[in-house]
């Protein structure tokens, strides 16, 4: 495939282009450091996964900083450490502080030269707003679970954006959908018969980190390991023309 086939690159953004897992643990250590056993670092991301997915399917129309402290809740009842509802909101708020793939600023504003930039995230509004600052980028069009009132890997998240991208002239064979997780984008990418960029964060780490497994694998239309890799194919693409 051509990336430069199309005109819109949709993005998640926490593990694609925030680097979730890192920000995470490091916010977790308040609660992991008291627990009495060892937690390794992909143990601490798969129960997170867990419990984040599980609420998520239980309280669509929750805020992600506010479903985040009911996430952190459960972990400390599943390690069994006391934890405060501050200690719980303080995570909440944590997102903030998640710090962006070294790559990700310098590709985005590449990429923007070329394409209309738009992002599909599970994350509520105010959060979305301090990541972006860490992008450094202006995206055209910015649909948050907030807005929608569910999370992926629902379909409702693809249909709204599809509807409100329609409304702005752009056609479903136009987009590129770019992302890191199989289960919350690849696979509806797969129902809504999007073609799919996989940018593979975790290539060199076993498992699935903090997002569930998909089960059967679904199809990506490229695999690339950054976003620094897609830029760079672009550039490639226009040198070859």
């Amino acid at each position: 495939m051509r990336v430069s086939d199309y005109r819109v690159l949709t993005f998640d953004c926490y593990g694609t282009l925030i680097d979730w897992e890192s920000g995470m643990v490091a916010a977790l250590e308040t609660l992991t450091r008291r627990v009495g056993q060892p937690l390794s670092r992909d143990r601490i991301l798969e129960a997170h996964a867990r419990h984040e997915s599980s609420q998520q399917l239980q309280t669509p129309a929750k805020r992600y900083s506010e479903l985040l402290a009911v996430v952190y809740k459960r972990l400390a009842e599943e390690w069994g450490v006391a934890a405060t509802w501050d200690e719980c909101l303080a995570y909440g708020n944590s997102i903030k502080d998640w710090p962006a793939f070294p790559d990700s600023a310098a590709a985005l504003q590449y990429l923007k030269q070329h394409y209309k930039l738009v992002i599909l995230s599970n994350v509520d509004n105010a959060s979305f707003a301090a990541s972006n600052k860490r992008l450094q980028v202006a995206f055209d069009a910015i649909y948050t679970a907030e807005d929608i009132g569910s999370y992926k890997p629902s379909l409702r998240n693809f249909e709204y954006m599809l509807e409100k991208l329609a409304s702005l002239g752009v056609e479903k064979a136009q987009i590129l959908h770019t992302a890191e997780s199989l289960f919350h984008d690849h696979g509806p990418a797969n129902q809504m018969e999007l073609a799919s960029c996989w940018i593979f964060r975790r290539h060199d780490k076993p498992g699935f980190g903090a997002t569930m497994d998909p089960g059967t694998l679904p199809k990506v239309d490229l695999k690339l390991t950054s976003m620094a890799a897609l830029a760079e194919r672009h550039r490639q693409e226009m040198a070859d023309k």
